[in-house]
């Protein structure tokens, strides 16, 4: 990999941290902090949070429709990206926020579907895909300083200043991924007509999609409340920021780690172990509130999740090599849907049973379903190419 590669690598890694790590996910941490001083309840942090992942399945499916200028839409959308984060810390009413994490949602999910298919086809083209699996690490990263960040600030300048912080940091990165990319051309794409030989539904892609979703659905409640869940826990409340470092610090290397076993093992059996490891790392506090269990359970949370992330899409894009947008674009809709409603039940249940972990339960029960469709779907696909020999 020459220099100029490792850059294009680097600025891709970059925008996932503004999108995901940051924009996504340092609401994780911020939210005790928000709760606390503006007093809002578990339900009204769900719709926040449901507002962001209804705008990220609106931009995962418009970037399926792109084929030109994709360079110039994705810089635009990191842009206004930042903006909605600075502007969190600048506004202080409840309804502008709703729309501030929707436009936080569009920009996110246009940067993610965009930059994952730009850098995955830019890497084939070099003959250096075994490398796509870093790209992914940004979301640790970005998790990771966000669980470092959001306390140092909220501590010192509260909520409002954590936000603000954040978005400058992001606009640093900005200005970093427009040196790096500077060089990269993105081609534009050719529309394929659509035949029966192109239809990406169909086959073990429909159960592995439907799987997708249920894992979205599950693992979001996880990625949403963790850190909100954890501080409402009289003995743990101290660890409750610590928990979400954890989170990012076993996100970061999960990509390349899995990437290599994708090497020497299938994607479904790789799969099959990330969601039954996740499964553990979800209901553990529900089962045991220590903090090694706890920490443990950030552990396994953070190793598994940007790690289905990887395997999913990389199958799906070995399996469709000449419709990586299309097929990105499918499963991050669907995962992006699971992750709307996950929130919105979750916000029911703690209001329902008064207790949060009612709400990881369900998360892993949810996560738990995904687990038996791909399962499922794996034995009877495979039945039906052995019947059809």
């Amino acid at each position: 990999m020459t220099w100029r590669h490792f850059g294009v690598v680097v600025g891709g890694i970059l925008l996932l941290v503004i999108a995901m790590g940051i924009s996504r996910f340092a609401f994780t941490p911020i939210l005790p902090y928000m709760r606390q001083d503006v007093g809002f309840s578990f339900q009204e942090a769900s719709y926040l949070a449901s507002s962001n992942y209804i705008g990220y399945f609106i931009g995962a499916i418009w970037a399926g429709f792109l084929y030109k200028r994709r360079k110039d839409i994705l810089i635009w959308s990191v842009v206004i990206n930042v903006l909605s984060v600075l502007l969190m810390g600048i506004v202080d009413f409840f309804t502008v926020w709703l729309v501030l994490r929707l436009i936080a949602g569009i920009t996110g999910g246009l940067i993610f579907v965009l930059t994952s298919s730009v850098i995955m086809d830019y890497l084939a083209h070099h003959a250096l895909a075994k490398w796509s699996g870093y790209l992914f690490s940004g979301i640790g990263l970005g998790i990771a300083l966000s669980g470092l960040i959001v306390p140092f600030l909220a501590e010192r300048v509260l909520w409002t200043g954590a936000w603000i912080g954040l978005g400058i940091l992001s606009a640093i990165f900005v200005v970093c991924i427009h040196v790096l990319w500077r060089p990269v051309e993105v081609p534009e794409l050719k529309k394929i007509e659509k035949t029966a030989d192109t239809r990406v539904v169909k086959g073990f892609m429909l159960w592995l999609i439907v799987a997708y979703g249920f894992e979205g659905l599950g693992y979001i409640i996880t990625g949403t409340f963790l850190v909100d869940i954890i501080h409402h826990i009289p003995a743990l409340t101290d660890y409750a920021g610590y928990s979400w470092v954890v989170v990012g610090l076993a996100a970061v290397p999960s990509a390349p780690i899995w990437t290599v076993l994708l090497e020497k093992t299938s994607a479904i059996t790789l799969l099959v172990s990330a969601y039954s490891l996740q499964i553990i790392g979800i209901l553990l506090p529900v089962f045991s509130q220590t903090v090694s269990s706890v920490l443990l359970s950030s552990f396994l949370y953070g190793l598994t999740f940007v790690g289905i992330v990887t395997l999913t899409t990389a199958y799906a894009r070995k399996r469709y090599p000449q419709q990586s947008g299309v097929v990105v674009s499918l499963l991050t809709s669907v995962y992006a849907f699971g992750q709307i409603i996950g929130p919105l039940f979750a916000g029911e249940i703690v209001s329902i049973y008064h207790d949060q972990l009612a709400a990881l339960a369900f998360a892993g029960v949810m996560v738990t379903v995904a687990l038996i469709i791909l399962c499922v779907g794996r034995m009877l696909t495979v039945r039906q190419e052995v019947l059809s020999e």
